[in-house]
């Protein structure tokens, strides 16, 4: 599995095979978005992913899997941290 391309490695941390959301071409525009950060770009697909997934029908309710997704984003999100150069 160490010679993925990028998009594989974004749908293998998407979950893409278990739940599928995003066509190729989204993903590679986030990938492209990303400037080809494949965490950065599946931190931007997995919170949307995150939406609100709530279904009900004839009383039957599905639960909301966005704590899910969120969980997942969390594990590839930028820490933002950084060296601040002083004057």
């Amino acid at each position: 599995m160490a010679d993925m391309t990028p998009l594989e490695e974004l749908k293998m941390l998407c979950r893409e095979k278990q739940a599928p959301y995003f066509d190729d071409d989204e993903l590679n525009y986030q990938l492209q978005r990303a400037g080809g950060d494949v965490n950065l770009a599946a931190y931007h697909c997995l919170i949307i992913k995150a939406e609100n997934s709530t279904v009900q029908v004839s009383g039957l309710t599905l639960a909301d899997t966005s704590r899910y997704w969120l969980r997942l984003a969390a594990s590839v999100r930028p820490s933002g941290s950084c060296v601040i150069q002083g004057g």
